[in-house]
């Protein structure tokens, strides 16, 4: 008995494995394989316009990066961007979870306007944004010199100071919908027996929020930060579109560094390791932060 149960568990695992072959050879060719060889390509010296010099250099292509005053200068800048950014998007989608978690006349059409720049393409969200800061014809130009804010038109994207914060803001603007969700979905399963506990005790509403609340949303927090953190760290689209870097290197961040070295220089080696190095720091800090918030969760 025992060993017809074997063979007949034994028959529907390779049964199994059979029908999952194709799926798991797929992904090996368009992930792992992909992967792999991106990773090989950064021990290598190569550029397309040398294409039959590509010698091996070992880690010679990390060793000159550390060396690159523009690589430090575009770590810092998305350093900056993603602080900016994770902070505006996770002080806003809280502030928009607890709204939403009231009850008020006009919630659904509140909900269902903030899922909207969640629902538009990054590359339509990043054209919108151009034209609002157009010096021009924008809108927002228009709105502050009507508002008597300023007294000329501004050349918003063509200030070195104000770019990065300008990218961060339609940055924020997409990604506060989702972390709003993530934190809506916290908020939701925060037992009501924690709240009346605390208004038997005496805690007035700031205290239920800070001793209750917070704590409470731990995992959403760390979802939030998470994803986001992400996100800000190897995004693209909006520095392409708004600005291709620019003004001068204003908006160097790492992942157009990436993709200067590799399709504007075509040195496949050195767009390779800094690739790798921007996977390594992103896992870092996702560990990081797992490890800081998740303790007690």
């Amino acid at each position: 008995m025992a060993t017809s149960l074997r063979r007949h568990f034994g028959y529907e695992e390779r049964t199994a494995y059979l029908f999952i072959a194709p799926v798991m050879a797929v992904l090996g060719l368009v992930a792992v394989f992909p992967i792999a060889y991106s990773f090989y390509l950064s021990f290598f010296q190569i550029k397309l316009t040398r294409p039959n010099r590509t010698p091996f250099v070992w880690f010679d292509n990390y060793l000159e990066l550390f060396g690159d005053d523009l690589f430090w200068t575009a770590v810092l800048r998305t350093v900056s961007f993603t602080v900016i950014s994770v902070t505006a998007i996770t002080v806003l989608a809280l502030l928009a979870a607890l709204l939403l978690n009231e009850t008020f006349r006009g919630r659904r059409l509140v909900s269902t306007v903030l899922l909207i720049p969640w629902a538009i393409p990054y590359v339509a969200d990043a054209l919108m944004w151009k034209w609002i800061y157009d010096s021009g014809y924008g809108a927002l130009n228009g709105l502050l010199y009507q508002l008597d804010f300023i007294d000329k038109y501004m050349i918003w994207l063509g200030d070195q100071h104000k770019t990065l914060p300008l990218i961060a803001n339609a940055f924020v603007w997409k990604e506060v919908p989702l972390a709003t969700i993530l934190l809506l979905v916290s908020l939701k399963s925060i037992p009501q027996d924690l709240y009346q506990a605390a208004r038997v005790d005496g805690a007035p509403l700031w205290q239920r929020f800070i001793h209750v609340t917070l704590p409470s949303m731990r995992t959403g927090f760390m979802l939030v930060m998470i994803y986001e953190t992400m996100m800000a760290i190897r995004h693209f689209d909006l520095f392409f579109i708004l600005t291709e870097g620019g003004p001068g290197t204003a908006s160097h961040v790492l992942s157009w560094e990436i993709y200067v070295q590799t399709f504007r220089n075509l040195s496949f080696g050195t767009g390779a390791a800094m690739s790798y190095l921007l996977a390594l720091v992103t896992f870092a800090l996702a560990y990081f932060i797992i490890r800081t918030l998740g303790r007690s969760v």
